[in-house]
């Protein structure tokens, strides 16, 4: 017994037997007044644990849950936090108002008009709680494809850089004597400049929670967030930062965790190149599927989504990382659907070869169309389970036009919202996993580092007569109330014709020599601040005049009744590998790697509780039973460079008894994108 307690008249006056009968009175008293605030203390926690836990664990999506204005998932929706009881571990959580505190201690004023709230307890760093707006269900109920919306938005240029996203990092190299135009040559300058410790900081601070927190609060449920294959491993030769961009995306799992936002985790980058274009590491020639090296770098690719797979399906991050874009963008119309489609298919058994079959077990998987259009997937993929198509609409890579806006506010209906309806009625759940407000290619480096734009007649490569001058689209500052109206009743009539969607992309990072952002049309972020973005989402429901979204999806869609069934006629057809790759010639003939290599895992967080002892975060393999091996070189086999390009000779002889070798990669010529006329 403490010494407190010892000298406790309450304790005394217990010990004392004889007592005058008022002080037994005033006994009483305190006996009962004790119960009733120890009564009231214990409501209080099971109060405050049953809304910010209990409740959305057993909540019930309404019937309403599309996000109609008004409509609601039935929750409680806290409009703050109270001080924690000394002693007493009460659940953390909070809404509009509420005060939360980061990781380094830093704090801001939660600000979220939907009924949204957060939960975080480093003692139970897996809780999934919390919920981003009433309308949307909690990260613990189950998200309804087709009947609740996505409403998203692209963490471009965070994990994965693309310079008109980022030009501060760009601008600094651009006249280099080997300028930076891609994540390879500003590695290259950045090793000789200090260290790939600049990238890193560029991770700290470019994204942080309280995006999160404010994306929630613009009324957007899910994030896509672009990753390449550098976070999982490099191999000699290839000068990327190596895994930290990972460490990075586990922060983003947290923070989309705390503030009940979904992740459409997307592999935008891969070996050798899908498209040749900037953002899939390597500016130059597409070299998966195609060319020599076409077959090697689709079977590193896969390695690299069984990797990822085998994490995000482990029960610890299944619910928050709920769609996985298998590959960004691949060039369909150099190397074929038929080989895209042997690829997918691949990539599919893998993702479910880790989750399993069914309704909540692992991710939604996305497929993007290849730049081969919609409708020219119909008919695949039947009784999958869980697989969507990706669609990535812009208007402005294609024929340039000095309309207004205000010309164009009903282009989003008449030119996507059948090509969505269909496409979700012959296929399934389909998304417009990328979209801006851009009507033309004004903007710093949006085409990439000098290489001019259309509108101006200055792009390179290309032939394009020049429009007008960029700065009217360019020089935000001086727009008037009314060009922001018309921005904006485009952005809500591509919403609506869209229907899920997220938009590309949050942020755009200000030019260093010009000290602000170039290219507006395309930052969520700044159009909310200034006034061209909606400040709900759900405002877009109607503008294009149909039902939005058009409604539920078959079972099997869903991982429910015939999930996973695909017909034996369509495997056979589009079995791996392919027998020939374009521009390469037959498989046989070509480098190709062997399973007999060590298989990396990735790392999970740390998080220990304060009483000792740590939280079970996952080993990084889900499926104990896949013991396979990775893809790596045959010892005895030779081996061009990933990105040598598709008018190299395969390596002669394939296979002998030497020792393999790899050849330099030529200068690279720059992939035009596909026509979008």
């Amino acid at each position: 017994m403490s010494p407190a307690m010892q000298s406790s008249p309450y304790l005394s006056e217990k010990r004392n037997t004889y007592a005058a009968p008022r002080d037994r009175s005033r006994r009483k008293l305190f006996i009962i007044g004790g119960a009733i605030l120890g009564l009231l203390l214990v409501i209080a926690v099971v109060v405050g644990v049953y809304f910010g836990v209990v409740k959305p664990k057993s909540a019930k999506s309404s019937d309403n849950a599309s996000g109609a204005l008004g409509d609601e998932h039935t929750s409680a929706k806290p409009s703050g936090t109270s001080a924690p009881t000394p002693g007493v571990r009460a659940a953390v959580t909070g809404g509009d108002g509420s005060k939360v505190t980061t990781e380094d201690g830093t704090t801001f004023t939660y600000q979220n008009s939907f009924g949204g709230y957060w939960y975080w307890d480093s003692e139970d760093p897996f809780n999934n709680g919390a919920r981003a707006q009433s309308f949307t269900p909690a990260l613990n109920e189950t998200f309804r494809y087709g009947i609740d919306q996505i409403r998203g938005v692209n963490l471009g240029g965070w994990l994965n850089t693309e310079p008109f996203i980022t030009p501060a990092l760009y601008e600094k190299y651009a006249n280099s004597s080997n300028p930076a135009v891609d994540e390879w040559t500003l590695s290259e300058n950045m090793a000789a400049d200090g260290g790939l410790q600049q990238l890193e900081d560029h991770y700290k601070t470019f994204i942080t929670e309280k995006d999160f927190a404010e994306i929630a609060a613009a009324g957007l449920n899910w994030v896509r967030i672009p990753i390449p294959y550098w976070a999982v491993e490099t191999w000699d030769g290839e000068p990327f930062l190596a895994k930290t961009c990972w460490t990075y995306f586990l922060k983003a799992i947290q923070w989309a965790r705390k503030y009940g936002i979904r992740i459409n985790l997307d592999l935008h980058a891969v070996p050798g190149s899908q498209n040749g274009w900037n953002h899939s590491g390597r500016l130059g020639t597409i070299n998966l599927l195609n060319g020599p090296m076409g077959l090697a770098n689709a079977q590193r690719s896969l390695d690299y989504i069984r990797i990822i797979s085998e994490f995000i399906s482990q029960p610890q991050y299944k619910d928050v990382v709920a769609m996985f874009g298998i590959t960004n963008e691949p060039q369909a119309p150099t190397f074929g659907q038929e080989n895209l489609i042997r690829y997918y298919l691949e990539g599919y058994n893998l993702v479910r070869a880790a989750s399993g079959i069914g309704e909540g077990n692992g991710p939604m998987i996305s497929f993007h169309e290849g730049f081969t259009g919609l409708s020219k997937w119909s008919g695949t993929f039947v009784n999958s389970d869980r697989t969507s198509l990706d669609v990535h609409p812009y208007l402005c890579f294609s024929n340039q036009s000095p309309d207004p806006y205000s010309a164009r506010a009903n282009t989003p209906c008449s030119a996507w919202a059948a090509g969505q309806n269909n496409s979700i009625g012959n296929f399934g759940l389909t998304t417009a996993g990328e979209f801006s407000n851009a009507i033309n290619d004004c903007g710093l480096y949006v085409n990439g580092v000098n290489l001019g734009t259309r509108y101006e007649g200055t792009y390179t490569p290309g032939n394009w007569p020049r429009v007008g001058s960029c700065q009217q689209w360019t020089d935000y500052q001086t727009w008037d109330d009314d060009m922001k109206q018309d921005i904006m009743n485009f952005a809500l009539a591509s919403m609506d014709a869209l229907q899920h969607y997220f938009f590309w992309t949050w942020k755009i990072g200000n030019s260093s020599v010009t000290g602000k952002v170039e290219a507006p049309a395309w930052s969520y972020q700044l159009g909310l601040q200034e006034g061209w973005m909606p400040k709900d989402p759900r405002q877009a429901i109607g503008k294009c005049g149909g039902k939005n979204p058009v409604g539920a999806l078959k079972p099997w869609q869903t991982g429910g009744a015939g999930a996973g069934q695909l017909d034996a006629d369509f495997t056979s057809s589009y079995a791996w590998p392919p027998t020939s790759i374009s521009q390469g010639g037959a498989a046989t003939l070509l480098p190709s790697y062997t399973p007999t290599g060590t298989v990396r895992t990735l790392a999970a967080p740390t998080f220990t509780k304060s009483a000792g002892g740590g939280v079970d975060a996952g080993q990084g393999w889900v499926n104990t039973a896949d013991t396979a091996k990775g893809m790596v070189p045959i010892a005895t086999c030779s081996y061009l460079d990933p990105w040598v390009g598709p008018s190299a000779a395969p390596p002669a002889p394939l296979c002998s008894g030497g020792t393999a070798r790899r050849d330099n990669t030529p200068t690279p010529i720059i992939t035009s994108p596909p026509s979008l006329a």
